[in-house]
């Protein structure tokens, strides 16, 4: 999905259109009540406009452009917090030895998944799992996830791993095998809370910018650049 100018993703619409249908008609009677003297419906009128708002904005699309400055660079596949960065000694998406960099994405972050750098994917693998809070390590091994590996234009393998939490129970992701991506454009979105992993070939010896508790923004923040 090239970078445009949206307020809600339409990614989430299934579930943003129905919650404003139900929402408006509720916080507009408890409006009218009040209007009418009826004092007491403030409060709910209040409590559903917050929650109507919370659950829109989980959907929110900002539109982004991956700085020029950091051309060089492997970008922030999602918003949210740097939540481990471990070193592997095998990982099917780069058929090697492999550096992850987890990325959790809380309720309130942004949730659109962003390419960290241009090429063409390769695979796609879809796995079934359990939905456990991300937080607990285990979720990494056992969680949904959807594998994606890719090839640059240099040649180098880089793979993008989504993974579902505990509330999130919908892993969007919009390339097929063949695509080619662009560095910045929208990959997906995994609906309620979620992981994102960068998985980079430690045969590229790539020098990663970030460290464990960063905060980074998806298709804005550097989280590693290579030598060559």
């Amino acid at each position: 999905m090239p970078s445009r100018n949206v307020w809600l993703s339409p990614l989430g619409a299934d579930q943003w259109i129905p919650a404003t249908l139900v929402f408006i008609p509720v916080i507009t009677a408890c409006i009218a009540l009040v209007s009418h003297g009826e004092s007491g419906w403030w409060i709910p009128g209040i409590l559903s406009f917050m929650v109507w708002l919370g659950f829109v904005l989980f959907f929110r699309d900002p539109k982004r452009i991956p700085p020029r400055a950091h051309d060089g660079c492997m970008m922030s596949p999602a918003d949210g917090r740097i939540s481990a960065i471990t070193h592997l000694s095998h990982h099917e998406s780069v058929n090697g030895p492999a550096t992850v960099i987890r990325i959790f994405l809380s309720v309130l972050d942004v949730h659109i998944n962003r390419v960290p750098w241009d090429g063409h994917v390769m695979s796609q693998v879809h796995r079934p799992g359990r939905y456990l809070d991300v937080r607990n390590p285990l979720s990494a091994q056992v969680n949904e996830s959807m594998l994606l590996s890719l090839r640059a234009a240099d040649g180098r393998l880089f793979g993008i791993r989504q993974v579902s939490g505990a509330i999130a129970r919908r892993i969007v992701c919009l390339p097929r095998v063949g695509d080619r991506v662009i560095r910045g454009d929208r990959l997906g979105m995994i609906k309620f809370g979620s992981t994102t992993e960068l998985i980079l070939a430690e045969a590229d010896a790539a020098h990663i910018l970030v460290r464990q508790g960063d905060r980074v923004v998806g298709g804005i923040t550097p989280l590693a650049r290579f030598a060559h």
